[in-house]
């Protein structure tokens, strides 16, 4: 049976006894109903992974003792930066999520021209929040150790200028710009439209700043599609998920 694994942002020494944050507490004796003697695995977002037995279990807290300390990195040598254009609800979730899971390394929402999502500085710091978790929850799910920062929304022409990466790219499918014929980055940023897609006076000023315009296939993704399966052919082609270029 795999162990459960959570996120706890501190690093523990082995055989050091640890109580559990709230929202572990829930998970573990709530949802899970693990009773002591049970192991979970905790994270701290840095690399640490700690291989935990349950002490001390509750009905509201509950303690474990660290067994074994294992230093691990599941990120790809590849770093993504995503800009991903503000979207409603569950396909702004469903993108941080899958994106998270393919790799990335950080995301910031966009502003754009076509975006129909509005957000007052209460409800940024709000959504910030609740897209880490949605980061956090992924990590958990997909044996990352490493936890991908959600930046704070900005304007699109902001970001562009902002974005420092060795290779640029803009999701357009106007184009037929061939990935193999590029060389092999470190850190690729990409640029990802809402669902009425990028304006052709955004998609030049982003190739202003630097960007290449490359379409993934002939057919139109969905603005949470896009970066799923964009990473999917990046860390085929210069990560970890195969051996091509």
């Amino acid at each position: 049976m795999r162990i459960p694994r959570f996120y706890q942002p501190e690093h523990f020494a082995c055989g050091e006894t640890v109580s559990l944050r709230d929202d572990v507490v829930q998970h573990v004796c709530r949802v899970l109903r693990m009773k002591s003697g049970e192991l979970i695995t905790l994270f701290d977002g840095q690399g640490n992974e700690h291989l935990c037995e349950l002490v001390d279990v509750a009905k509201r807290s509950a303690s474990v003792q660290v067994r074994e300390v294992t230093q691990l990195s599941r990120s790809s040598a590849l770093k993504v930066h995503i800009g991903q254009a503000l979207s409603r609800g569950e396909r702004m979730d469903y993108a941080v999520q899958k994106s998270t899971e393919m790799g990335m390394t950080s995301m910031t929402p966009l502003f754009t021209e076509r975006s129909e999502v509005k957000l007052s500085a209460e409800r940024q710091g709000k959504r910030i929040q609740h897209w880490q978790q949605v980061a956090i929850s992924a990590c958990e799910q997909s044996l990352r150790n490493e936890i991908p920062e959600i930046a704070a929304p900005c304007m699109l022409t902001d970001w562009v200028q902002q974005c420092d990466a060795e290779l640029k790219l803009v999701l357009h499918h106007h184009t037929e710009q061939p990935l193999a014929a590029l060389d092999a980055p470190q850190s690729v940023a990409l640029l990802v439209g809402p669902e009425g897609g990028l304006t052709e006076a955004e998609v030049e000023q982003a190739i202003a700043a630097g960007f290449k315009p490359v379409a993934f296939g002939p057919r139109v993704m969905r603005t949470e599609t896009a970066p799923v399966a964009a990473q999917a052919i990046l860390q085929y082609m210069w990560g970890d998920l195969g051996h091509a270029g």
